[in-house]
């Protein structure tokens, strides 16, 4: 039997993930329609983190990764925003968290080597002790792969990672479906534990308590059916 303080902190993550998604839809940031995946899948809707293009939008992001940071429990030493998108990503969370009196350094990487100046493809404050990656999503793990990499070889150790949408569908690999999602991969096999702002599953309860968004409802349900993954 689940414990009073286990159901409320449950409760304290659907509320928020729902207020994140209704948000996400108003900042047209998440859109419905038919669009083509990396894994070659068409997919009912879009997630696009490169549209909260502005102050006001940027910031309530932040928000909703700083607190979904902190009621994770997740503890760590340093903010590491990997190129390109995780660079506004955690600088904008690390100003975040300091607001709310939680200051910590921030690091991010070039994707060229810079031969000049400092040198290097690291940017910021010093890799040191355990990291938090910021990113937008997790389609296949090769970027945190590529992140964990940067992390350790600056001696610091790859902690946990970060996202705005679990999207809760099985990866692929060698162009074939597995059994298993990229969140899943990157907490079993990569051993990074994962904190995700909202699911799919909170986009489906979302839309399915708006008459306006049946359909939407409907094909998202449908395409979660074919691909989706119940834990991610």
């Amino acid at each position: 039997m689940k414990s009073d303080e286990t159901v409320s902190a449950s409760s304290k993550r659907d509320a928020l993930a729902q207020e994140f998604v209704q948000f996400a839809i108003e900042a047209g940031v998440l859109r419905f329609g038919e669009f083509k995946t990396k894994a070659g899948r068409l997919s009912p809707y879009f997630f696009n983190a490169g549209l909260f293009d502005d102050g006001a939008k940027l910031g309530q992001l932040a928000q909703f990764y700083a607190r979904a940071i902190l009621d994770s429990g997740i503890e760590f030493d340093v903010i590491f925003g990997p190129a390109y998108k995780g660079i506004p990503l955690g600088a904008a969370v690390a100003i975040e968290l300091a607001r709310m009196g939680h200051n910590k350094p921030f690091a991010y990487n070039r994707k060229e080597a810079k031969d000049h100046g400092e040198g290097g493809v690291l940017v910021g404050a010093p890799l040191k002790g355990r990291v938090l990656i910021v990113d937008d999503v997790i389609s296949a793990g090769t970027a945190v792969r590529e992140s964990i990499a940067l992390i350790r070889s600056a001696g610091a150790i790859p902690h946990a990672v970060v996202i705005a949408l679990d999207r809760q569908e099985r990866a692929t690999e060698n162009g074939q479906d597995v059994s298993w999602s990229a969140v899943q991969y990157v907490r079993e096999t990569l051993g990074l534990q994962v904190c995700a702002i909202a699911q799919l599953a909170h986009l489906l309860q979302h839309l399915g308590s708006n008459d306006n968004f049946l359909p939407y409802w409907q094909a998202v349900s449908a395409y979660r059916a074919r691909y989706g993954i119940d834990q991610g």
